[in-house]
């Protein structure tokens, strides 16, 4: 499967982690990072997005596991509103790293790299399938659901 039109980019994306990121300065790369949200702060010119970094399927779609890269800020201009960017949607990211910024993760202090965002991309929230239970019908069955037929004697029907 392809990704969505805005993920597939004009060209071609470095192949960094979000932990080699942190360990060497490679600002000027361009990436395509996506993750989970865990906070949006909107700026007066521009909003960052707080994100967990997570593998990518062949869409570009964040994978559902507990294999973290580690985390990273990507900031765009404008104004992303925190409850439609809310805590645990998934989104995918491309842009340019510019030089890491250090913040705090409780009481630790951390690096995180930083994506100056080109695009932003919220995937939809998947909603798990719908159910319908339908009663068996007792005029179909009128001895009950057996196992060889709705006949009262099941397999010994015709007893040869």
């Amino acid at each position: 499967m392809m990704p969505p039109a805005a993920l597939r980019g004009a060209g071609t994306f470095a192949d960094i982690t979000v932990a080699q990121a942190q360990q060497h300065d490679l600002s000027g790369q361009h990436v395509r990072w996506g993750g989970t949200i865990i906070k949006v702060t909107p700026h007066e010119s521009q909003t960052c997005v707080e994100i967990v970094s997570r593998p990518l399927d062949d869409e570009a779609r964040p994978v559902d596991t507990d294999e973290t890269f580690g985390r990273f800020l990507a900031c765009s201009s404008g104004f992303y509103d925190p409850e439609v960017y809310g805590e645990g949607r998934k989104v995918t990211v491309i842009g340019t790293l510019e030089s890491s910024v250090v913040g705090k993760i409780g009481e630790l202090s951390y690096q995180y790299p930083k994506v100056a965002a080109e695009t932003v991309y919220l995937w939809p929230k998947l909603h798990p399938p719908r159910y319908i239970y339908q009663p068996i019908d007792p005029f179909w069955y009128p001895y009950g659901p057996w196992p060889y037929g709705p006949w009262p004697y099941g397999a010994w029907r015709y007893p040869w």
